[in-house]
């Protein structure tokens, strides 16, 4: 499949990206990550590997449109918990000051 990554063409395969990420031992996952084989993988580290190119050269984005048509199984960012309410002032002064709260 042709794709272009940081201005430059690419002809991938599947076979390809997995004889080029056989033996990389995966970085620590915190963003973006594609299946590759058993392992997953930061995306930048997939791109970096299979294009020869600097990671500041290339988004997330492309890699992961890469890899998504060549049918790599991809994640995208992790979804992070909704904030809880902050408490009202009244029952935050309660809890600072170690008392029970008052109803």
């Amino acid at each position: 499949m042709r794709c272009v990554i940081a201005r430059f063409p690419f002809e991938l395969t599947k076979s390809g990206v997995l004889d080029s990420m056989k033996g990389v031992k995966p970085e620590e996952i915190t963003g973006e990550s594609v299946v590759i084989g058993r392992r997953a993988y930061p995306v930048k580290q997939v791109g970096q590997v299979i294009t020869r190119q600097d990671r500041r050269d290339f988004t997330a984005g492309e890699v992961l449109r890469a890899m998504t048509k060549l049918g790599f199984t991809c994640h995208g960012l992790p979804r992070t918990p909704a904030p809880l309410p902050a408490p009202a002032p009244l029952q935050h002064a309660y809890a600072l000051l170690g008392t029970p709260t008052g109803t």
